[in-house]
């Protein structure tokens, strides 16, 4: 088939790990074991905030609202990267192109918002403990959920549908495992200045908003922390920032990473965007419910409990 056609919704080919095709085997277990990994993890943790009673707090439902977010965030990319390294399925169609742009756009843009979220849980529950029930009630809770996929979803359907209005009459190969707003437009022979508008400003509006937000919630943390008199309980009060923190960086760290390797990582091997655009998506998800299992004992607790009541029914 040729990927050099003149058409307006064309049919799209993925790219493995370009200079590594050798290895697509090899690599396929790797991603297998990644997969299976943070959406075990993430299942796990959602489920056992959502049964046991004693993790009904606010910080354990911001937890399973990233949780889940990890879970859309794998499943939208899971199907067409381990169908490439296993069945060499490279062919997307348009529409099913754009749809999952769409979810994986949509899922980091809901972290993003996550993230955010739990540095205010963080700051209330430190600057003004005795409030920190009242002011992040179960309603306030559901409400900031509802946000977060509102947010997400209006500052993505224009983006979407500015990329329908384009025409495709160069090569149809995209750059990456998995369809990314970037490389499908850059394949348009239309004018696509809009929509560069468009995608600069949602990155702004989320993921530039997002980190200025969380990066004020830890000055203020900061400055709440440093006005205790006791530096064991500093110390401890501390602490409980730990793994947002983490999950903070292992969110930003490979975006940036991602951002500096496209802009000037020109003359490096063609396998390395691809691979650091694969592990963005990837580690994430794969890291959040490690660091919060490791750092957090009510989350290990329950997950004991859980282990030793299902041992006890074989």
């Amino acid at each position: 088939m040729s990927i050099f056609h003149n058409s307006t919704f064309p049919v799209f080919l993925l790219m493995g790990v370009p200079g590594l095709e050798w290895a697509h085997a090899w690599i396929s277990i790797l991603f297998c074991c990644l997969y299976f990994t943070a959406l075990s993890g993430n299942s796990l943790i959602l489920f056992v905030v959502l049964t046991e009673p004693s993790l009904h707090e606010p910080m354990y439902y911001f937890l399973s609202m990233l949780s889940t977010t990890d879970i859309g965030l794998c499943i939208s990319t899971l199907v067409t990267v381990l169908g490439i390294f296993w069945l060499n399925a490279r062919e997307i169609s348009f529409n099913a192109c754009l749809s999952q742009m769409f979810f994986i756009h949509l899922f980091t843009f809901m972290e993003s918002s996550v993230l955010l979220a739990m540095a205010f849980d963080r700051f209330v529950a430190i600057s003004n403990p005795l409030r920190y029930v009242t002011i992040l009630t179960h309603a306030r809770i559901a409400q900031i959920g509802v946000a977060v996929i509102i947010r997400g979803t209006v500052i993505l359907t224009p983006l979407v549908l500015l990329l329908k209005r384009l025409s495709f009459c160069r090569s149809h190969v995209l750059h990456h495992s998995y369809c990314f707003h970037p490389d499908v437009m850059k394949l348009s022979c239309s004018d696509t200045k809009i929509n560069s508008a468009f995608g600069l400003t949602a990155i702004i509006s989320t993921a530039g908003v997002d980190s200025i937000f969380i990066l004020l919630s830890y000055i203020l943390i900061i400055c709440s922390v440093l006005n205790i008199a006791s530096p064991g309980k500093r110390k401890k009060v501390f602490s409980t920032c730990i793994s947002h923190i983490s999950a903070v960086a292992i969110f930003y760290i490979p975006l940036i990473s991602l951002s500096f390797v496209h802009r000037f990582g020109k003359h490096s091997p063609p396998f390395v965007p691809t691979l650091i655009a694969n592990m963005y998506l990837i580690i994430p998800p794969v890291m959040n419910p490690i660091i919060y299992s490791v750092r957090t004992k009510q989350i290990q607790k329950a997950v004991l409990k859980l282990v030793c009541s299902t041992g006890t029914h074989f």
